[in-house]
């Protein structure tokens, strides 16, 4: 996948993904890991969380068109960072802590996709 696709899906699958735990973290929680959150600071920090995803979006975004260089290069690389931590923290709530709502693991795929499009950008060298 080209830089441009990989930003842009980046961008329209994670902005949109952070609003909704801004507004509604349980909801979230519920698809992916089939379970609500209960505490006020769990809430909090799945806020915090979308907060993040939606800048990642962003600058994603923002960044879509710009072609080769080394802030590009260093956001695929960040973005490689983000999807395989992702993949593993899903990964052990679904098959070691048994949570699992009905997104988890097409979200790991997806993840999966990225990281593999994030290594086959950096290893190109553009």
């Amino acid at each position: 996948m080209a830089i441009t696709n990989l930003l842009t899906l980046t961008a329209l699958a994670e902005a949109p993904l952070g609003v909704t735990l801004i507004v509604s973290p349980s909801f979230v929680t519920g698809l992916l890991l089939g379970a609500s959150l209960d505490s006020p600071a769990a809430l909090i920090v799945a806020r915090v969380a979308g907060a993040a995803l939606l800048s990642l979006g962003i600058a994603c975004w923002l960044a879509r068109d710009d072609g080769p260089s080394h802030s590009a290069r260093g956001l695929i690389v960040a973005l490689l960072l983000y999807n395989g931590a992702t993949i593993a923290v899903l990964a052990y709530a679904g098959a070691t802590m048994k949570l699992a709502g009905v997104l988890l693991w097409p979200a790991v795929g997806l993840h999966a996709a990225l990281a593999a499009s994030c290594v086959a950008n950096v290893r190109r060298g553009w």
